[in-house]
């Protein structure tokens, strides 16, 4: 790809990461397009579809947060590393609204252009889990699909005006939940 066509590309995907932080999943494409100062057909150049431009733009921060699994699987105890990365993704999939029920449908549909990096990013969380599970730190009733849901779920309570105040605590409450040996204050 040519420098300016990737200069074009990486600005059409922070003013879409913007928009959907501010707007969700559903923003339009000609409001992204506008808000980058660009035509649509611009940017249906670069992304011919909606799932094409999430794609993009979700994929590299679930490489990011499995990137991140990794290096806390060797850098951390199990509890904390997967008490970091649970936090991590509930922070990620709060801040861009919608994409809980992206992901979800992503885990169902081998045809999605997200199935690949969604059950990466799953198996990254199982990992994790499984590495707290062994150590007898977490409980053994839970697998990685649950765990999935309980971010998809954290993250849904930060974007519920009424809730979000209660978030942090919530994220204790579920952490405590997972873990065999968190303290009563909580992780």
């Amino acid at each position: 790809m040519r420098a300016d066509a990737r200069k074009n590309r990486d600005h059409l995907l922070a003013v879409a990461g913007t928009a959907i932080s501010e707007q969700g999943v559903e923003v339009s494409l000609r409001d992204i397009a506008r808000r980058a100062d660009v035509g649509l057909a611009t940017l249906l150049r670069h992304f011919p579809t909606r799932e094409a431009l999430l794609d993009a733009l979700l994929r590299t921060s679930f490489d990011q947060l499995t990137a991140k699994a990794g290096e806390l699987e060797t850098s951390s105890s199990p509890e904390d590393a997967l008490v970091s990365w649970l936090r991590d993704c509930v922070a990620w999939t709060t801040e861009y609204r919608g994409a809980t029920v992206l992901m979800a449908a992503a885990i169902e549909d081998p045809e999605s252009a997200l199935h690949a990096s969604c059950v990466t990013l799953r198996a990254a969380g199982a990992r994790l889990l499984t590495r707290a599970q062994d150590a007898g730190l977490a409980r053994d009733d839970i697998d990685g699909t649950d765990v999935f849901a309980l971010v998809a779920m954290l993250a849904w309570l930060g974007d519920q005006p009424s809730l979000a105040p209660r978030a942090d605590h919530l994220f204790g409450v579920v952490a405590n939940a997972i873990l065999t040996s968190a303290g009563e204050d909580g992780p």
